[in-house]
Formats: structure tokens, sequence, C-alpha cells
């Protein structure tokens, strides 16, 4: 639909410019107050049948995400003026033969423009909400479209936007030395742009979330098909909004020229970032909730990115780039199942029974909270250090999510108070320093000859 199609609707309109005077004619008249009382009792009986599908709408979203329920606040509030707008629609219809329906008329148009408000307000919400950084971004796009639609409401009513419109298509501008383009035909392309693209991203987030919901699909493969879908719908949706604008699609071989050029030159490690995300989703070797150390950084996958894994532990998040999961090495300690190994060393004096100090370890760090009977802990003689001799103790965990550290604290509080209730020592560094016979003496100077 071209600007010129939209202006020859809008003066075809036979209520356009007459409402309000229509609505003046029929003030203080027995059919004014009638048309009040139908709208009323339109009102009433909407006002149940909203009431009870809002009711059905709280239910079902009761146990869904917060993003969800924020959108559903729109959609709810959207069913009392979509109710009463179609009950006065069928009475304006129903009554148009036989009397005047200035009154219906006119409360027909705040009805619809509320009720499709409210219907972008949920459109918007299930697109934008899912991420907090963009809550400022959604409340200011709610107050422009707010006035927007308030505003053309006005002027429909006033019987102005015609005239509104034929002028922003007298106005025209060149674009690139081509033919030039009118207010009107600029503002209907961003518009079926805004469309196709929010109608897109609404429906990637709509099957994203009967994606998550599979309970047949790996994490991994839920991920990387949702990103697929959405990369898909959005490049379609561009497209489609560029046809029906009327853009020619061809010039857009050149963009894609100098976009790939641009990947080969300058954008290598985004797109290795990109392509290695990707890499780790299909071959499953890091999926969310593993415990990896990756560098210098050890902690729980939270969030497998385009760009980067988020690897979550006790000092916070560390974003770490897709492609150094992928050419580096990356100790994955979930790779086999979800139990992680807990180990700490302490050294014993040599005067000490290994075997004696082997049982002590084992029976220190079976009792530990968090440490699982299954697959037993277990001590080892590592290794005969300088001062005394070194040991490692060793359990399982089945919560990595919480971190080590306590474990390994309550492991090594554990250790030293059983050797202190059986009297083995724990050795500190010690050193030995012998003096020479004749250490001390100062050296002769040798005799330099003379001249």
């Amino acid at each position: 639909m071209n600007a010129d199609t939209l202006v020859a609707l809008t003066r075809s309109h036979s209520v356009m410019g007459k409402m309000l005077q229509d609505l003046i004619d029929d003030a203080g008249g027995q059919g004014f107050f009638w048309q009040i009382g139908i709208l009323l009792g339109c009102l009433l009986v909407a006002w149940p049948l909203a009431r009870h599908v809002i009711k059905r709408l709280e239910a079902r979203h009761e146990t869904s995400s917060f993003a969800l329920r924020l959108a559903a606040v729109s959609l709810e509030r959207a069913m009392f003026p979509l109710f009463a707008w179609l009950l006065v629609l069928v009475a304006r219809y129903a009554l148009a033969p036989f009397a005047s329906v200035s009154v219906l008329r006119l409360a027909l148009v705040p009805l619809f423009g509320i009720t499709a408000l409210y219907f972008a307000f949920y459109i918007l919400r299930r697109v934008m909400s899912a991420s907090g950084q963009l809550h400022g971004m959604l409340v200011l796009v709610e107050k422009v479209l707010t006035t927007l639609v308030w505003l053309g409401m006005a002027l429909y009513v006033v019987g102005l936007l015609p005239d509104v419109i034929h002028w922003m298509e007298s106005v025209r501008f060149p674009v690139g030395g081509k033919h030039p383009i009118s207010i009107a035909e600029a503002l209907m392309g961003v518009i079926w742009i805004l469309l196709t693209v929010l109608v897109a991203l609404w429906f990637g987030s709509w099957l994203e979330e009967r994606l998550m919901r599979a309970r047949t699909l790996d994490a991994n493969l839920k991920v990387v098909l949702t990103r697929i879908a959405k990369a898909l719908l959005l490049l379609v949706s561009l497209l489609l909004s560029l046809s029906l604008v009327g853009i020619d699609l061809t010039v857009l071989s050149v963009f894609g020229g100098a976009l790939g050029v641009g990947l080969g030159l300058g954008l290598q490690k985004i797109a290795s970032n990109y392509i290695s995300g990707f890499i780790i989703l299909l071959d499953r070797s890091v999926k969310l909730g593993d415990q990896i150390t990756v560098d210098k950084y050890t902690g729980i996958v939270s969030q497998i990115r385009t760009r980067y894994t988020v690897v979550r532990n006790g000092d916070g998040e560390t974003l770490v780039p897709n492609e150094q999961l992928v050419a580096q090495s990356v100790q994955n300690h979930s790779f086999s199942g979800t139990n992680v190994r807990v180990a700490v060393r302490v050294q014993a004096d040599y005067a000490s029974d290994p075997e004696t100090v082997i049982a002590l370890l084992q029976d220190a760090v079976r009792d530990v909270p968090r440490v699982l009977p299954e697959p037993a802990p277990a001590a080892f003689l590592v290794a005969f250090a300088d001062s005394g001799i070194e040991y490692e103790a060793a359990v399982y965990i089945a919560d990595p999510e919480n971190g080590k550290l306590g474990v390994q604290s309550a492991m090594n509080r554990a250790i030293w108070r059983i050797f202190q209730a059986n009297g083995v020592s724990i050795p500190y560094p010690q050193r030995e320093l012998r003096i020479l016979p004749g250490a001390g003496e100062p050296v002769a100077a040798a005799a330099v000859p003379q001249d």
C-alpha cells in the first residue's frame, strides 16, 4: 500500500470531517440518549467477557518468565476495549439503517485505537523485554507510539487527517540522485520495515519459547535452532519489507560484496567467534552448566552467546571469546558427568606412618558437607618433599555450580582437626646453615709485584 492509495482510502471515508458535526446535530435529541444507552450497555457486556478471558490468560502465564508476564499484562488490558469495540461495531451497523449513530461512530475511534495500542505493546514487550538493558528503550518506544496513536485519532475525528497526508505527499526530496520521494512514502517505508521486523522478532520469541519447552531436544540444539530461526526470520522480514517499499533488491549485491570484504579483512575475529559459537553448540564439547577451566579462569558455563561464553564463578562472570574455547585447550570438569572432583594437598612429617595418614585423610573428608559417598573419598601419597611427605585427599561433589572453595575449606579444617587429635604434625620449611671451619677468617691479600 503506497501513500496515494492511503490518501484515496482516507478521502473516501464517508465519516471523515463529518463526525463532530453529526454529533453536534444529534446532541440533545432522543436518538442521542438512546445511543449513549446502547454504548453503556455494550461496555457493561464487554466487562465480564473481558474479565473471563483475562482470568484464563493469568492462569496460563502464572508460571511463565518475567518477560512473558510483562507482555501478558498488555494483552490482558487489550481485552476490554477489544470486546467493547466489537459490540459497538455490531450495534453501529445494526442501527445505521434506522437511526443516527454519530455517538457510536465516535466511540469506535478511541476503542479501536486503544485496542491496537495495547496489542502493539504486547508485541513490543514480547520482542524487547527479554533483555533488561532494553527496558528504557521499551518505555520510550511505548510513549512515542502512544503519542502518535492519540494524535492520529484526534486528526481523524476533526477531519484533518486527509489534509495532513496530502501535505506529506506533496513534500518531496531527492534520494541518491534518482526520482524524489515524498515524506508519506518515506514514512510508509519505515512503517512497513518496523512492522515486518517486529512480527519476525515476535514469531522468533514465540518459537524460542516452544523450543525451550521441548524435552526431547538437547539444550545446545535448542539454542542453535533458536538462533538460526531468528536470523532467517529477520533476513526474510527485511527483504520482504524492502520489496513492499519498492526498493530493488539487486542493489543489495553491492552491499553483500562489501560486507564479504569487510568480514574477510576487518571482522575476522568477530566472524571467528560467531562460527566458533555454533561449533561449540553443535559438537557439545561445552554445555550449559559445565564446570570448565580455560586459560586462568575456572567456573560454571551459564550462557553461550553468539560472540562469547559466560563463565560464572565466585568472583563474578567472565566473558570468554568462543574462539578461545575452540582453539585452546579447555578442561571440562563435567564432560563425563555432573560430578566434579575436588582435591586438597597437605604435608605430614616423616615420623608419621603413611598408611595411618591416608586412613585419617579419608575419614576426615568423608563427612564434609556436599561430599558424595560414591565415588568414595580417596587419599594418595603424592611425593616425598623437602620438609615432609605430601598427600592428596580427593572427593566428588554433584553441585559444582555452588563453587568448590567452600568444600576445600571444609576439607582443610577437617584434616587439621583430625591431625591434631591423632598427633600428626604438619611440617614447616626447615633450613640448616653450616659454617665450615675457617670460613669466617679474612682471606690474606695476594702480594702485587712492584716495578
